[in-house]
């Protein structure tokens, strides 16, 4: 099981801020460009759970996939690596909220992509978000695990109603407040050119996909990209900590005709 990154670099750039208004960042990231991995979690819980919740799911996702995929003989498949390290990470927050009363209750989002033998794995629980930007169009690679977004696909409410609830962040499914969380796992093809965005709440409740589409197609490399984010979140009005991560696939040689359809 070799990952992409190690024969046709994929470039990472990531940040994590408070925002204006919130004292802690209780969001976690990472990302192994030698793994072809990035990480994403948003924790949620009493005082510092959330950060506890986030960090865990982070580091266990980390050591658990480095493993599986440093063992190419015996790793199996990569969709049974990454389920086993969700599950993994799971496990450890919710035996550290039942051992631990400061962590009672406690949980995270998490949102992870592996890119790998042509393709990228995306999972996912709670809000925070995949999306992926090729020719000039951005499409969202996951869809939010909450009960606005249940109301959404219910037909009661649309999309535009739903940024205006002060409820948008109730979430039906987060990792460690269960024993058997339900999170989604799904396989896109790489094409050369992709940009891929892994957010928080607190960057896609600032800034519409549209805002979020025309700053990533301006933006020249990762870093200019997650740092232009980041800003324009910001000024927005910062009401939560704000976490990018930016993964750009190599461009190839030809160029781009296509254009988003109107």
């Amino acid at each position: 099981m070799q990952a992409s990154s190690r024969s046709e670099p994929v470039r990472f750039a990531g940040l994590s801020d408070c925002g204006r208004v919130r004292a802690n960042n209780e969001d976690t990231i990472a990302f192994e460009p030698a793994l072809g991995l990035a990480v994403l979690a948003d924790g949620m819980g009493g005082y510092q759970a959330g950060e506890v919740a986030s960090a865990i799911a982070v580091q266990e996702v980390r050591a658990r996939l480095g493993s599986a995929l440093a063992d190419d003989a015996a790793a199996g498949s990569l969709e049974q690596a990454v389920r086993a390290a969700v599950d993994g990470a799971n496990e450890a927050i919710y035996a550290t909220a039942q051992r631990d009363p400061g962590c009672h209750g406690m949980g995270t989002t998490l949102v992870l992509a592996l890119f790998a033998d042509g393709a990228v794995m995306i999972a996912h629980i709670g809000d925070s978000r995949a999306y992926r930007l090729r020719d000039g169009c951005l499409q969202a690679l996951t869809r939010d695990h909450s009960l606005v977004q249940e109301q959404v696909d219910a037909g009661l409410l649309r999309p535009e109603q739903a940024r205006q609830l002060r409820y948008r962040n109730v979430l039906t499914h987060a990792l460690g407040v269960e024993t058997h969380p339900r999170f989604e796992l799904v396989r896109h093809p790489l094409q050369p050119g992709d940009r891929y965005l892994l957010c928080s709440d607190g960057l896609h409740d600032m800034l519409s996909d549209a805002q979020i589409a025309a700053e990533l197609r301006r933006a020249a490399g990762p870093e200019a990209a997650a740092r232009t984010l980041l800003d324009a979140a910001n000024q927005a009005g910062g009401l939560d900590n704000i976490s990018i991560i930016v993964a750009d696939c190599p461009p190839d040689s030809c160029p781009r005709s296509k254009s988003c359809p109107s």
